[in-house]
């Protein structure tokens, strides 16, 4: 694409102007984007990225925007792209922060163009490739922040839902929840490990009550918890067998290799109680 003089000139001569029409633009068609990030942010940041525009045209090149001209518009683009997605922006409402500079744009090009519709044809076309190029980056950073995002909030959650608890003194309890995969029983073996260095128990307790199934794979990944842990000199107890579980079990033919099993947390803690000396009485007033 042969560059964009005249919308390079136009906008060091015009700059003031188009920042005004824009911002006024971005106010009246109600764009997220100004609301989600603060009418100054989103201010400052229109201010900036236009000036890198301007810069970006008068290094000579308009359809290559990952050149080193462009570099300062790159860096305002990701500014509001992450600070946007943080926010709750969705890649297209980002997108719409620079698709909404055409209106100003074109206004100025209609202006100067006159009477000529080819000139005006034609800068109007390079005008649109340059901003759809500047509004497809800003959904590529959008895009890879909220997955970042929400892989963070994954792993966050996957802490949260194996918690490791003390019941007792050299007790743990180890509460499981949902579906388990290698992922996460990682971090269920991590965290449980952790919890016996810290507190020195002898026994611990992985409660599968909250598993709505057990298959051969679940299975393994119980055992490989269940030998870390005797690795490092604490007895396992599998709670929360229930019947179709147990059925589950006896008909893929999976065997736990010794390891203790009990129908209810109950009863696991019961039996850890009557391993470690302990007994739980009533007390009669």
């Amino acid at each position: 694409m042969p560059e964009n003089t005249n919308l390079s000139t136009l906008l060091a001569q015009h700059e003031g102007d188009i920042l005004t029409a824009w911002l006024r633009e971005q106010a009246s068609s109600g764009a997220r984007t100004m609301r989600v990030l603060g009418e100054a942010e989103a201010r400052e940041q229109s201010a900036r990225l236009v000036g890198a525009i301007r810069v970006g045209l008068a290094s000579g090149s308009a359809d290559a925007i990952d050149g080193p001209g462009w570099e300062q518009a790159r860096e305002v683009l990701s500014t509001v792209s992450r600070d946007g997605a943080q926010a709750g922006l969705t890649p297209g409402e980002t997108a719409l922060f620079v698709l909404s500079l055409k209106r100003p744009l074109f206004a100025l090009l209609r202006r100067q163009a006159g009477n000529d519709a080819d000139a005006l044809g034609e800068d109007m076309w390079r005008t649109t490739m340059l901003l759809d190029r500047l509004a497809v980056y800003t959904t590529e950073v959008a895009q890879r922040t909220r997955d970042e995002i929400i892989q963070r909030q994954q792993g966050e959650m996957l802490e949260l839902s194996t918690p490791v608890v003390k019941l007792w003194e050299g007790i743990l309890a180890l509460p499981l929840i949902g579906t388990l995969d290698s992922r996460r029983t990682q971090i269920v073996m991590e965290s449980l490990l952790e919890r016996i260095v810290e507190t020195g128990a002898d026994i611990a307790i992985i409660d599968i009550t909250g598993v709505p199934t057990v298959d051969t794979l679940v299975a393994q990944h119980l055992i490989k918890t269940v030998n870390a842990a005797r690795l490092m000199g604490t007895e396992c107890i599998i709670s929360g067998i229930r019947p179709q579980i147990a059925q589950t079990i006896v008909h893929l033919g999976v065997d736990l290799q010794g390891v203790v099993t009990k129908a209810t947390l109950a009863d696991a803690f019961a039996l850890a109680l009557a391993k470690s000396g302990r007994t739980v009485g009533s007390v009669i007033r």
